[in-house]
């Protein structure tokens, strides 16, 4: 379960104000959502990925104590 701020809120202000755990999270609702997606969304999602590479790598390679993939709930 998502507990954050929503999409419209979000989409009413500048990207770098964005917590990562925001922008991780609809980078993955996009992912999914991307067949049915449209013009609109999917340039939103564009614009997701690369604030999301500006900023860099996130989390690590995990291990056998931890996930490799970033949990952003």
């Amino acid at each position: 379960m998502y507990i954050g701020r929503e999409l419209p809120e979000l989409t009413m202000m500048s990207m770098k104000n964005w917590e990562i755990t925001e922008l991780l999270y609809y980078h993955h609702v996009f992912s999914q959502l991307a067949p049915y997606l449209s013009a609109e969304g999917a340039s939103l999602h564009t614009k997701v990925i690369r604030e999301l590479e500006d900023r860099g790598p996130v989390g690590d390679s995990g291990g056998w104590d931890r996930s490799s993939a970033p949990i952003f709930d």
